[in-house]
Order: C-alpha cells, then sequence, then structure tokens
C-alpha cells in the first residue's frame, strides 16, 4: 500500500506497525483508508481513554484555540489555574508542574526528587540515589532508559547517568534492603503496563508508603498509564490507600488530542523548584490546560472511573473463563488487562495480526503478551463483539496446533 511504502520510505524505522493505515475514529471505533472498521482494543497506550474524537474535548480545543494557544509561560494565563486545582484536588496533591510528554514529567520528577533529597533531606551533593524496578518503563529519554532493564531499550545509548538503584517489582523486602541514607525517593508504577500488565502483590504499595515514611524517603508513582480512570479507581494507588509524595500523569489528561502531562506533589517538594529551575515552552499553555481540564471534567461528569471497573470485571471474568490452552494467564485491573500467549500455540506479535484480520487492534508486548485496553467510553456490546473475536483467534490457533500434518 503506497500510505504504508511512504512512511517506510521517510520515516525512521523505530516503530513495527500492524499493516493498516488508519484514517478515521470516532468513540471505540477507527476506519482504515479503504473503509473498514476496527474495534480500538488499545487506545493509545490510555492516551485516548475518552475514546477518538469525543465531541465535549473538540469543543473545548476549537474554542480555546480560537481564543489563545500558545503565550508562553513568561505571562500568567487564564486557563492553567482552573485545571491545575482541579488535577490537585483529585489527587489529594497541593501543587503541580505542567508539561507535554509522559517522558517529560517522569524528568521533572526526577529532579524534583534530588532537588529535594539535598536541599530537604540533606543528601550530598551529586551522591542521591533513586529505587527503581526491573521491567520499568518510565519513557524513551537517555536518563529513563539508562535505568530501565530492557537491553533493547538501552542498546547503542550509553553512558547512562547514575543514581538509581534496581530491585524486582513487587518485592518489598528487597526495596528495604536497597534503601540507603543517600535514598532520596522510590520511583514505581503501581501497574507495570509495558511489562505486561503486571500487577503486584497485594499490600506492596502500602509497604512501599511504610517504608518512606520510616526512611524519610519519596515515594513517587507514574500513574501515566495507569491514572485517570484506568484501573477502575480516578488512580491506581487509590486501591490501597498508598498516596504518593509525587504523582507523575499524561496520555489521556490530553483527551485524546493533545500531549498534556503533569507532575504533582506535595508542598514540601514542590517547592524545591524555583524561578529558572525547570520549564517548558509549551508546557502549561493555555490550550493544553483546557484540553486537560475537560478532560478531567468528561472523566468525572460521564462517570468513567466506574465504568472502567464495572466494564473491567467483566472483560477479566470473560477471559479467565475462556479455559483455552492457547491463553496462559490473564492479569489486569479495570479496562487494562494483559493477555499471555502460550508460546506453544503463537506469538502476541501474531495473535494481534489475526485479531486485526478480524476487526480488533490491539498491540503485543514483550512478544508474548497481548493488551487489551479500549478507551473508557466503549459500550458494553462493542466490549464483548471483541471478546469475542478474541476468542475466535484462540479457537482457530488451537485448531491449527491439533490440525494433522499434509501428507
Amino acid at each position: 500500500m503506497l500510505a504504508i511504502a511512504r512512511e517506510a520510505l521517510f520515516s525512521a524505522h523505530n516503530y513495527d506497525p500492524l499493516p493498516v493505515v488508519l484514517a478515521r475514529g470516532a468513540g471505540a471505533w477507527l476506519w482504515d483508508v479503504e473503509g473498514r472498521s476496527y474495534i480500538d482494543m488499545m487506545s493509545a497506550y490510555s492516551a485516548v481513554s475518552h475514546g477518538h474524537g469525543h465531541p465535549r474535548i473538540l469543543a473545548a480545543l476549537e474554542a480555546q484555540a480560537r481564543r489563545l494557544a500558545v503565550p508562553s509561560r513568561a505571562y500568567y494565563n487564564d486557563r492553567l489555574g482552573p485545571f491545575l486545582e482541579k488535577l490537585c484536588r483529585l489527587a489529594g496533591l497541593d501543587a503541580a508542574l505542567p508539561m507535554n510528554t509522559g517522558a517529560e514529567a517522569v524528568e521533572t520528577a526526577i529532579k524534583a526528587a534530588r532537588r529535594w533529597g539535598y536541599r530537604v533531606k540533606g543528601i550530598a551533593q551529586d551522591r542521591a540515589e533513586i529505587i527503581v524496578a526491573e521491567g520499568n518503563f518510565h519513557g524513551r529519554t537517555t536518563t529513563i532508559v539508562g535505568f530501565s532493564s530492557e537491553p533493547a531499550y538501552r542498546d547503542g545509548f550509553g553512558p547512562f547517568a547514575p543514581g538509581f538503584r534496581a530491585v524486582p517489582f513487587g518485592d518489598l523486602q528487597a526495596a528495604a534492603q536497597a534503601i540507603t541514607p543517600e535514598t532520596a525517593a522510590i520511583l514505581v508504577e503501581p501497574i507495570q503496563g509495558e511489562a505486561g500488565i503486571i500487577v503486584p502483590p497485594a499490600g506492596w504499595l502500602t509497604g512501599l508508603r511504610r517504608l518512606c515514611d520510616e526512611h524519610n524517603v519519596l515515594l513517587i508513582l507514574d500513574e501515566v498509564q495507569s491514572g485517570l480512570g484506568r484501573t477502575g479507581a480516578w488512580f491506581a494507588f487509590q486501591h490501597e490507600e498508598a498516596r504518593p509524595d509525587g504523582l507523575i500523569l499524561g496520555k489521556a489528561l490530553g483527551g485524546g488530542v493533545l500531549p498534556v502531562s503533569a507532575f504533582l506533589g506535595c508542598r514540601e517538594l514542590m517547592d524545591v523548584f524555583t524561578p529558572g529551575s525547570h520549564g517548558s515552552t509549551f508546557g502549561g499553555n493555555a490550550l493544553a490546560a483546557a484540553v486537560g481540564l475537560e478532560a478531567l471534567c468528561v472523566i468525572e461528569e460521564e462517570g468513567l472511573v466506574e465504568r472502567s471497573r464495572v466494564l473491567g470485571a467483566h472483560m477479566l471474568a470473560r477471559l479467565r473463563a475462556c479455559n483455552s490452552p492457547v491463553l496462559a494467564a490473564v492479569r489486569g485491573r479495570g479496562l487494562w488487562v494483559g493477555a499471555e500467549i502460550n508460546p506453544a500455540f503463537a506469538g502476541a506479535r501474531e495473535v494481534c495480526e489475526n485479531l486485526l484480520a478480524k476487526g480488533v487492534l490491539s498491540k503485543e508486548t514483550h512478544d508474548t503478551v497481548v493488551r487489551l485496553a479500549p478507551p473508557l467510553v466503549i459500550s458494553r456490546e462493542d466490549l464483548d463483539c471483541a471478546l469475542d473475536r478474541f476468542e475466535a483467534v484462540l479457537r482457530d490457533l488451537e485448531k491449527r496446533r491439533h490440525r494433522p500434518a499434509a501428507a
């Protein structure tokens, strides 16, 4: 197809897309250039939690774009304050620093943790450490990939910044043993997304909160993918009431139309920032703030958190009742599920290609896991349709495995 050939010719090959060329979206559906329809079971990694082209978000985008878009943070604007106030009140934190992408918000969190370590905790200059989890995915900048445990993310991009110590995800004892007087923060995802929707043991977040309190260490949670209703709560940390000192948000914050992110924190942490210590040309612009505020209002007023909880429980129950040997495991919370594929039958990429042929869009991670994470606005009927097709793919793979070889 010409569109695929043109993109392959002029684009850097840092993605390996499925062979479909999308042209239009509405709600939980997408259409390709030839008019074929697909149920979106990816939501652009949670960036499209509101669905494609939500009318309220588009209206807010258009109205604000006609008034004022990017005035620079060298001045105040009338949209940023209401947006950050709403965000902080929802999260139960004191202040926020707006950025654009999730990775930028993570970098902001790292800077905040280090400066807090030096100026508040009293760690010797340039000695601060941050504990992270193995299997993490916090973004693609050189600092962040430096503490990734995935070789493909690191290969050829060193040397990497020091100051990070990795422990097994979900292992509270390992985290406790890694803490030293130079530990400024523990930075983790409450549920690991890119690793395959890995849900930690019950009580782990609460245990981390307790450890941080005991050792005067910050707890910083990356909820770029898990936040804003994806797991059936506003924030994944609320499943254990383990309120963090710092919270990283993005993706769904932009309503599926703009990159909007933020780092939120308690007052003591956020007060380490002073004029000139951090900034972003586009972070906190009036257009992004208007869209972000409307994105939060839509989640709240349309009951998308509860919708994610109810439909997510339904999706998990259906998948766990599949009883297919192709499906090795099912993990998740809310409308965010990782379906582990038995490699004896197929790789996750092949499953996604077969789903594509049946009109369902998903994406593999780590060769063995298929993500199932539709927009939070999806109807139960559309969700069941996607799950019916997923089960049909599993049956097809099972039949293929048991089909006699040709003579």
